[in-house]
């Protein structure tokens, strides 16, 4: 289990570095005015997105189920990890919607200025807390 645990960690890591980084990269790209910018942020958040977040996300999930299925009851018997399932599900639907962004610019149908992206880059900061806590500290 140690194994999983630590592949779950590595794998948590790489999928926020990305979920940090992507919407970054919108701020840049909603502020990018040449057609040369723009075109070099589609290629950097399309392969930062189908090349670590998505692996970095089905990895997460995985090995996180994996060491559930080592003491289902066990987890479930805690309120904390009701919250840390409900936390992770919306960080998945946060990815999904980033997808869907990503998809926007490609188009080039973004209507969104860079300062909505500043606040959208706040949201996984804010479930990270929230799960570390719940983790190491399992409130209730």
């Amino acid at each position: 289990m140690l194994w999983v645990k630590a592949f779950h960690i590595i794998s948590v890591i790489c999928w926020f570095a990305a979920l940090f980084y992507l919407p970054r990269l919108f701020v840049y790209h909603a502020s990018s005015e040449d057609e040369i910018s723009n075109e070099r942020f589609k290629i950097m958040e399309r392969k930062l997105y189908r090349g670590i977040s998505t692996p970095s996300m089905i990895a997460t999930l995985i090995f996180g189920f994996w060491m559930l299925s080592y003491n289902v009851q066990g987890y479930f018997a805690g309120g904390w990890f009701h919250a840390k399932l409900l936390l992770v599900s919306l960080l998945v639907i946060y990815h999904v919607y980033s997808g869907h962004i990503l998809k926007q610019f490609r188009d080039d149908k973004n209507t969104r200025s860079h300062v909505f992206y500043r606040w959208f880059n706040e949201f996984p900061v804010l479930i990270l807390i929230a799960v570390v806590i719940l983790v190491v500290v399992k409130p209730f």
